[in-house]
């Protein structure tokens, strides 16, 4: 298996309104295997992005396997920085549709 992302995004939880995330459960990306998970908050996704380190969301395909997702990337709008999958200039974080915990 070829290497995503410098770290994997299984889940996610959100704040009370939904629209920011607080922690996601990150796992490193060791190309053959996918680290344990681990919790990364908002604020340190945001800055190893920065930083050029890649991220990508996977989930569990029927066959019991990790599968790639999508890749996460940060959007800044009016000058507040979002985590998405997605282009959308909506002022939320949004991961798709990744399991919260």
């Amino acid at each position: 298996m070829a290497k995503w992302a410098d770290w994997l995004i299984s889940a996610v939880r959100y704040d009370d309104d939904h629209s920011r995330i607080v922690t996601v459960r990150a796992h490193l990306d060791k190309e053959e295997t996918v680290g344990a998970p681990q919790e990364q908050t908002r604020t340190e996704v945001v800055r190893r992005i920065e930083a050029g380190e890649t991220y990508c969301t996977i989930f569990k395909g029927t066959d019991g396997n990790w599968k790639r997702g999508e890749d996460v990337r940060i959007i800044t709008i009016e000058g507040e920085k979002f985590i998405r999958t997605d282009a959308n200039r909506i002022k939320a974080d949004n991961l798709g549709s990744l399991p919260e915990f």
